[in-house]
Parts: C-alpha cells; sequence; structure tokens
C-alpha cells in the first residue's frame, strides 16, 4: 500500500475512534441520551451532573483510552515516506480523535468539548506534562468550582508549557492548537461565567470550605 495512503486511512481511523462517545455509548445501556439532559454536552462533566459519578468515570475511561488508542495505533504503524516525522503522525492523530469527539460521525456529529480525548493523545506523546495540566485543572477547580474554566486554564497552560520546554515544532503547534480549540469548545462556559450565570461545582470549592466566607 502507498504511504500516502496508509496515513490517510490511518488519521481516519483516528478520528473514527475519536467519534466513538463514551457518554452517548454507556447511555445507550440507560436508554438515556445525555444530550437531552443538563447542559446538553456529551461530555463528561454533564454526565457527572446528570447521572453520577460512577457513570461519569465510566466515560472518562473511554473519551481517555481512544484518544490514547488512536494515537498509539498511527505512532506504531505509520509508514515513512509521506514528508513527516513518526511523531508529526502521532500529534495529528490526537488532533483529529479529539475532532472526532466534538463531532462524532456515529453521533450524528453532537459530541463533547475534547478535553479528555486530548489528554489520552498526551499520555502517549508527552506523558510525564499530564500531571502538570491536572494540577493547574485541580488548582482552579478548588478555588472556584467551575470545571469549565479550569479545564481552559490548563488546555491555555499547554502551550506556555510547550514553550517553556522547548519543545520541537510538531509538539509546539499540536499544543498551541489543542490550547485554543479547547478554549473555544468551552466558549459557552465563559460566556455564561462572564454573566454570572456557570453552573460551579460547591463541593469542590476546597479553599473556600476551608478558609470560610470571612477569609475567601
Amino acid at each position: 500500500m502507498p504511504p500516502i495512503l496508509l496515513t490517510a486511512l490511518l488519521l481516519l481511523l483516528a478520528y473514527l475512534l475519536g467519534s466513538v462517545s463514551g457518554s452517548l455509548v454507556l447511555g445507550r445501556f440507560r436508554n438515556i441520551d445525555i444530550r437531552e439532559h443538563g447542559s446538553g454536552n456529551a461530555g463528561g462533566t454533564n454526565a457527572l451532573r446528570t447521572l453520577g459519578w460512577k457513570f461519569a468515570l465510566g466515560v472518562a475511561v473511554i473519551d481517555v483510552a481512544k484518544g490514547a488508542l488512536a494515537t498509539w495505533l498511527v505512532l506504531r504503524y505509520a509508514p515513512v515516506g509521506t514528508g513527516l516525522s513518526v511523531t508529526a503522525h502521532g500529534y495529528l492523530a490526537a488532533a483529529l480523535a479529539v475532532v472526532g469527539h466534538v463531532w462524532p460521525l456515529w453521533h450524528g456529529f453532537r459530541g463533547g468539548k475534547g478535553a479528555a480525548t486530548g489528554v489520552g493523545g498526551l499520555l502517549v506523546l508527552w506523558p510525564w506534562i499530564v500531571p502538570l495540566l491536572l494540577l493547574a485543572w485541580i488548582l482552579v477547580l478548588v478555588s472556584t468550582g467551575y470545571v469549565g474554566l479550569s479545564t481552559v486554564v490548563a488546555a491555555l497552560c499547554l502551550p506556555l508549557l510547550a514553550w517553556g520546554f522547548d519543545a520541537g515544532p510538531e509538539r509546539m503547534w499540536f499544543c498551541i492548537g489543542m490550547g485554543l480549540f479547547l478554549a473555544w469548545t468551552h466558549r459557552a462556559n465563559l460566556v455564561r461565567l462572564w454573566h454570572g450565570k456557570e453552573s460551579r461545582f460547591e463541593r469542590a470549592r476546597l479553599l473556600y470550605r476551608l478558609y470560610g466566607r470571612s477569609r475567601y
């Protein structure tokens, strides 16, 4: 098979794997379409709000795993002779898996926001950066209780970390693109936050609960 054709098929596979939405697949076992409940989004946060942490955990596992699998498959089988490095193929696969999650072919092109799937790709491509992103996400969450804001801040930390660690061009472009894309997919959260209408997880506001209203 010509290298370019094989690469195109592998990247198509990455998109198709990304199109397997964890919340919608698991929801079918409960005869529920999560997009008809809560915020209407097919992501992990809405799954947690509407169906509880066990369901949301299953969703997160699927969404992270599909990003990791799509990326690994392309890294493993990407041919030479296409003009791109194997690393570049991997980052393209991770990006397409995220695109598949946001616009899933199998679910009417109405999916989630892509953060968990992007993390799955990073676990294969740049695994040690994930704990730093998770730390940023947790710090914002326990300070504010806003999951969407936490995800946006962590996403925008990605290009900053790539710049700080002198990433190569493939990684740098992926981090810039992914950071901006995830901020864009969370634009509705940011608009609601601006207008004071964004829902928050009060239980996650640990700093507020520890120090009390008078000090926070």
